[in-house]
């Protein structure tokens, strides 16, 4: 197993998405539809696709709220 990089959350909540329908859209607020045909038609490679699919499992778990808070605290 992988052990998690705390960065991966902050660039959840900081970047934003490089290219497509969501262009510029910090990635934790593009929608779990989105991200399910994402999923379907695979992720692409390297960082991106890690970040994408990180936040596809953390919205599909239910875990959304985690984000949230990282982003409130960041002010």
């Amino acid at each position: 197993m992988q052990e998690l990089n705390p960065q991966v959350l902050l660039d959840l909540v900081n970047k934003t998405m490089p290219f497509g329908k969501y262009k510029g859209t910090l990635y934790y607020q593009i929608p779990v539809n989105y991200l399910e045909w994402m999923n379907r038609q695979g992720f692409p490679k390297g960082n991106i696709g890690m970040l994408l699919s990180t936040l596809y499992e953390i919205k599909l778990n239910g875990l959304e709220f985690l984000l949230m808070e990282i982003k409130k605290k960041q002010g």
